[in-house]
């Protein structure tokens, strides 16, 4: 069987599967439509607002969670880019987040001159908010598919985790006495009656990568190859780790090799799979001992 390395540099882009995108400006047309009704909610909200702080409690009020998130990206970009996203999005740190923050916010009135002077809606920011609309809906897509060619490649196997969104299995939720307590998988293939577990994983879409961010996801996959692999032999399991990544990041920089030698640190008990690479390497011998 190759390995991840065989797969010859002329023919890799033949085992990555590409994500349709959209088009520029095309989509101003439904990013307008879909924005409007949150730049007006905005503006009503900003012009009854006696300074940024304010602006933000009274976001924070809004009860529509939707509307809430979207008013509080137009915040970030008109008031306070320094603020963390992450922090943006819980309402209830709305006062913690202006103590923390509120020095650097803009003042108020300038705000108001500034969204006042942009047209309603405005094309620029309803193309930015379009941009958060399907973020992570690739790598949805991906490990929908990953469920869907496994339970038809295995029928009698069971895969389990979040299929699209939601919560990460915990390695604690399958083994009680796992030493790290907040070891995320994305993915678990096991018997149908989960008492034997096959091989553990995470599923990522590479649309691009580079720099730090290449650096991060290969060192953060070698750490949670090795950490499991530890574990499984000091209990004489046989779990394999299967690292399902795809996308055209996978041809820049040094992606392709970083997977290679991450493959290589464990070949037998470790695979880095492509979907189109799935039913040449990830075979029943492979993942459970048996034709």
């Amino acid at each position: 069987m190759r390995t991840f390395r065989d797969f010859r540099q002329e023919e890799r882009r033949n085992y990555i599967t590409l994500s349709t995108g959209e088009y520029y400006p095309d989509i101003l047309e439904d990013a307008c439509r879909l924005y409007c009704p949150v730049l007006e909610t905005f503006s009503e909200i900003l012009h009854r607002s006696e300074s940024s702080s304010a602006l933000l409690i009274n976001i924070a009020a809004v009860p529509n969670q939707w509307m809430r998130t979207q008013l509080c990206r137009v915040f970030r970009k008109y008031a306070s880019p320094e603020t963390p996203v992450e922090m943006l999005k819980k309402s209830t740190r709305a006062r913690q987040i202006c103590d923390e923050f509120g020095d650097g916010f803009r003042p108020v009135h300038t705000v108001q001159e500034k969204f006042d002077a942009r047209p309603l809606p405005d094309e620029a920011l309803c193309a930015v908010l379009w941009e958060y609309k399907d973020r992570g809906k690739k790598g949805y897509d991906l490990t929908e598919k990953f469920f869907d060619m496994m339970q038809s490649k295995f029928p009698d196997l069971y895969i389990w985790g979040p299929k699209r969104s939601g919560s990460d299995v915990q390695a604690t939720e399958i083994w009680k006495d796992y030493p790290n307590k907040s070891r995320p998988l994305d993915f678990v293939i096991s018997s149908n009656d989960k008492k034997t577990i096959y091989a553990v994983g995470l599923a990522r879409y590479d649309g691009d990568r580079g720099g730090a961010q290449e650096d991060d996801r290969t060192g953060g996959y070698r750490n949670c190859s090795d950490e499991i692999l530890e574990y499984v032999h000091s209990k004489g399991l046989n779990t394999k780790v299967v690292f399902l990544n795809d996308g055209p990041g996978l041809l820049l920089g040094s992606m392709w090799e970083d997977y290679s030698e991450i493959e290589e640190r464990h070949p037998h008990e470790v695979k880095v799979v492509t979907l189109r690479m799935i039913d040449e390497r990830l075979t029943r011998q492979w993942l459970v001992g048996e034709e």
